[in-house]
């Protein structure tokens, strides 16, 4: 499984207090736990409404001074998270493109080129306008996500797909969760070599006692086929229940990486 370390994001109360503050310390404190967690990728978001480029290119720099996870440039402009791709040390994650005002044709080629081979996209199955709303219509995105990857050259195993984790108590019945499982299902049979990443937090927003509905819902898109979260590392149940379910779906042979994180104390025992 691989993990995106979520707490670096301004809309994050105490993550945008340091933000405003330039509060170096906290920056480099949280890069380095969400690191020392096993996160593989660290997401940096400033979410800030004034000179993002500048925000985004201090939280890079101070993450990078302590941790050597890779970048996730998380940010709804796609042209400020090309701007900084030059102030990581090494290739990351753009977070993210879609077909919604023509990301992807302003991301792809700037991704096509030989000095950023090493780059990948999570690419949202958003349409140009709105959420759809079942496995099909999402499919459909996938399909012209993918015609673009190739369009421009780039290995299906640099695209993660994120299929769209919503609130679960703003669906009726769940209806939300079910097509998000149905859209994995279908990703992993279409394509087994993209990545399928999904932001695990949002499913319980409104929820009380979160930690449980994020654990359920990780449980049930490993098995449909997710391998790829974006979550808080420092959370070790939910680190846990995902390493055993990968387990069971044999996944890690003879429980190697099961066992090896609880010795290294990734959860609690």
């Amino acid at each position: 499984m691989i993990i995106i370390g979520e707490k670096l994001n301004g809309s994050i109360p105490s993550c945008a207090r340091a933000i405003a503050a330039r509060d170096e310390g906290y920056v480099k404190d949280m890069a380095k736990r969400q690191a020392g967690a096993g996160a593989d990728f660290l997401d940096i978001h400033a979410a800030v409404k004034e000179d993002e480029l500048g925000a985004l290119k201090w939280m890079i720099e101070a993450a990078q001074s302590v941790a050597e996870a890779p970048i996730a440039i998380d940010s709804p402009d796609i042209r400020a998270i090309i701007g900084v791709m030059p102030f990581c040390a090494r290739p990351g994650l753009l977070n993210s493109v879609s077909l919604e005002g023509g990301k992807i044709d302003v991301a792809f080629p700037v991704l096509a080129k030989p000095e950023n081979r090493g780059w990948g996209a999570i690419a949202l199955l958003n349409g140009e306008a709105s959420i759809p709303r079942t496995a099909a219509e999402r499919m459909e995105v996938f399909g012209r996500i993918m015609a673009k990857a190739r369009q421009y050259g780039i290995e299906d195993s640099r695209i993660y797909i994120d299929p769209l984790v919503e609130m679960l108590c703003a669906a009726d019945d769940g209806e939300g969760a079910l097509t998000l499982l149905e859209t994995v299902r279908q990703v992993r049979a279409a394509n087994p070599s993209v990545h399928i990443a999904g932001a695990v937090s949002n499913v319980s927003y409104n929820l009380p006692a979160r930690r449980l509905v994020n654990q359920a819902l990780a449980v049930l898109a490993v098995g449909a086929g997710m391998d790829c979260a974006i979550l808080d590392p420092l959370c070790g149940d939910l680190r846990g229940a995902m390493l055993a379910a990968e387990a069971i779906m044999g996944l890690d042979d003879y429980c190697a990486e099961y066992t090896s994180a609880y010795r290294a104390g990734i959860f609690a025992k």
